[in-house]
């Protein structure tokens, strides 16, 4: 087994880490933890989480055009947030960007701080490759 590794133009630079890993023959891709980072390293949505989680969640997006992927493909999300109790504004957010109500097997984790200063939501998913 062989592994691709693709970093979206339309996402911030990966210093130390790609956006997304297939696992190929390609039935499998990873993507990593996406955050409320513009292409600039600017954070969207100030200290707004229902904000910060619909930009991660539009990165996200992104991660999954790129690898002809949908949200009915995201089998597993993991979601580091500084908010772990405010899992209603977290599933709101999320469902305004996924325009669905049904959510694959998720699982929160309250962590003391992200990456960069400032974001309150990071957000990785597991995604099935149609085909």
């Amino acid at each position: 087994m062989s592994r691709k590794l693709i970093n979206p133009p339309e996402l911030h630079p990966a210093p130390g880490f790609s956006h997304i890993t297939v696992a190929e023959p390609g039935r499998v891709a990873y993507i990593a933890g996406q955050v409320a980072l513009a292409p600039d390293f600017s954070i969207v949505g100030g200290d707004d989480l229902g904000a910060q989680t619909q930009a991660a969640m539009r990165n996200i997006e992104v991660a999954l055009k790129a690898v002809n992927a949908g949200w009915n493909d995201v089998v597993r999300r993991t979601i580091y947030t500084l908010h772990p109790t405010q899992y209603e504004v977290i599933t709101a957010a999320i469902e305004a960007v996924q325009g669905s109500t049904e959510h694959p097997a998720q699982t929160i984790i309250g962590v003391t701080g992200l990456a960069v200063p400032g974001l309150l939501i990071e957000i990785e998913v597991t995604v099935r490759l149609p085909g």
